[in-house]
């Protein structure tokens, strides 16, 4: 089907959608295929494109002889590749071919094998896809008589190098981080998985955005079944753009209503490399330096790639240091208000006299002065990330020492109450994942209302609550709180206490993968032998001036012997 271009009177004409909408026309004519004839394709661009300024036509002769039009946008090409590699060589005929000789059912060819200067060249005849690269920066080439178009990969948008991650920092671990652009996104995967497993699927999302999304998995390890659902939920997806791999979150997790995050994020590729390894999904967008983990479980969100660099034992502290943390940031303001309010007898005598000390004469009940106070740190930490990295820190420390001071000399809350909204703010911060520390964060209110209305009995219903929620989610299937609920004896060796690597012999139950082998038995047999201690000083012995007097008898039944001669 030959396409045939809209006239400018019957587009004034009809003022219907699918008319004056380019993309929406080339939706409806999505089969219509170049004619040949050059002056009608340039017209069918200019009517499409032609409003843009830094639309490029640039008409010339092949070899002198074939009329013929090149088509990009300004800004989103290699320019100087363009000029050398493909403007010149086009302009000039191969020294070894003659012109008499090139016919144009042989152009094609000529031009594809013999004269581009370019590794990224393929044909194309249907006008939409000519029209999209052109589009995504690409630069195509019309002949005169050929009823197929020339593409060129040219494409070079500028874009930060990368640097270490800003929401990710590790002492100990990679300093590369993710950025916008995905083909290096996906070359820092690649480079890490120097394997024929890798696999990466590419999906289109957005009516206008058009977003590039990338689904990578290792094949053999990945159950076939979630790479199967993970792709029919993206392709599920009908929105008009897709500008951060946030909004593919929010469509494609399990539970839309809970605070909960249930897919991870990170800016990391060793943490992404190390969830392939594990059997998960990881989910890339055009344009995005974060990247999602699906499926993600509860015990994730506290656990950071520097725990897998260290040895278990600091690793397990720390692991449940945090843990400890996240626990204290979420039920420390709401037990503080029921013992203050309704259980002041469970506080030792001589620490409820101080208590007592400082809340005299505050105006506000406990419930409204610890509300105050939370809100008021709430919107400091907000304040403090929209600001200037600059003025950002200096507001923090101000902002804590001076309004906390001044509240507590002024009569509006008690020193206990800043101490205890101080402790729950840092125990947020200790949680690694920004978006499961928000999710305490919003818990605490509620608990904090049913403190200030039931007491004690009223925070126990609050957990059970919140306890039920998060053992009733699943993501992608997985029961949100695996390995500990159900119970999975090789999971748990990663949760709260991280065993020694050669103890996790096996991948993830949970994920169901093909191959769960993870150490091979051969480490575990050379682990159980007994150390050769090679430089033993009991086998070197104690010469004395090259003399053998001084040396000194093995000892501990060491068949090495003393002498090292």
């Amino acid at each position: 089907m030959k396409y045939r271009p809209v006239p400018s009177g019957q587009r004034e004409k009809d003022k219907t959608p699918q008319k004056i909408i380019p993309d929406r026309y080339l939706e409806q004519h999505h089969d219509e295929i170049l004619s040949g004839n050059l002056d009608e394709s340039i017209h069918f661009i200019q009517t499409v494109l032609g409003d843009n300024d830094d639309l490029i036509i640039r008409r010339f002769h092949i070899f002198g002889q074939y009329r013929a039009v090149m088509v990009y946008f300004l800004n989103m090409i290699d320019q100087e590749g363009v000029n050398a590699d493909v403007l010149r060589p086009l302009m000039t005929a191969p020294t070894h071919l003659s012109m008499a000789s090139i016919e144009l059912n042989q152009l094609k060819d000529i031009l594809l094998y013999d004269t581009l200067y370019h590794s990224m060249g393929k044909l194309e005849n249907k006008i939409p896809p000519i029209i999209d690269v052109i589009l995504r920066g690409q630069t195509i080439i019309i002949v005169e008589g050929m009823d197929e178009a020339i593409i060129l990969g040219t494409t070079k948008v500028d874009k930060r190098s990368i640097d270490q991650p800003l929401t990710e920092q590790v002492i100990r671990g990679a300093r590369e981080g993710f950025i916008e652009q995905l083909g290096t996104n996906i070359a820092l995967l690649r480079y890490r998985l120097p394997t024929t497993d890798f696999t990466m699927k590419s999906l289109q999302v957005g009516r206008v955005t058009k977003s590039r999304v990338a689904v990578c998995y290792l094949k053999g390890i990945a159950n076939e079944a979630l790479v199967e659902e993970v792709e029919n939920r993206i392709s599920a997806i009908d929105i008009d753009g897709i500008l951060d791999v946030g909004y593919l979150e929010q469509f494609i997790e399990d539970n839309h209503l809970s605070p909960f995050p249930q897919i991870q994020n990170t800016e990391r590729p060793d943490k992404a490399v190390a969830n392939l390894l594990e059997g998960r999904v990881i989910i890339l967008v055009d344009g995005s330096p974060f990247a999602l983990i699906a499926p993600s479980v509860f015990t994730q969100f506290y656990q950071t790639t520097e725990d897998y660099a260290e040895r278990f034992l600091m690793v397990s502290f720390i692991r449940l240091a945090r843990l400890l943390a996240l626990v204290f940031s979420l039920v420390t303001p709401s037990l503080y208000v029921a013992v203050i309010a309704f259980n002041p007898e469970l506080i030792p005598t001589k620490f409820a006299v101080a208590v007592s000390g400082g809340r005299a004469g505050v105006p506000f009940p406990s419930v409204v002065e610890v509300l105050l106070m939370d809100v008021s740190m709430e919107v400091l930490r907000e304040a403090t990330l929209r600001l200037p990295q600059q003025v950002g820190g200096a507001l923090s420390i101000v902002g804590v020492l001076v309004i906390g001071q001044a509240a507590v000399a002024a009569g509006f809350v008690s020193p206990i109450t800043v101490v205890v909204i101080a402790l729950t703010t840092i125990g947020s911060f200790a949680t690694p994942a920004y978006n499961a520390a928000l999710a305490l964060r919003l818990l605490r209110f509620p608990l904090v209302f049913l403190a200030g209305m039931f007491g004690l009995f009223g925070v126990m219903v609050g957990l059970i609550l919140i306890a039920n929620h998060v053992l009733s989610l699943k993501s992608f299937g997985v029961p949100y709180m695996s390995p500990i609920v159900p119970g999975n004896y090789e999971g748990m060796k990663d949760t709260v206490m991280r065993g020694p690597l050669w103890w996790m012999k096996k991948r993830p139950s949970l994920l169901h993968t093909p191959n769960r082998d993870r150490v091979g038995d051969d480490v575990m047999n050379s682990l159980k032998q007994t150390p050769h201690n090679t430089l033993d000083p009991l086998k070197v012995g104690n010469e004395k001036w090259g003399e053998s007097d001084g040396i000194s008898k093995a000892s501990h039944n060491d068949s090495g012997g003393g002498n090292s001669h």
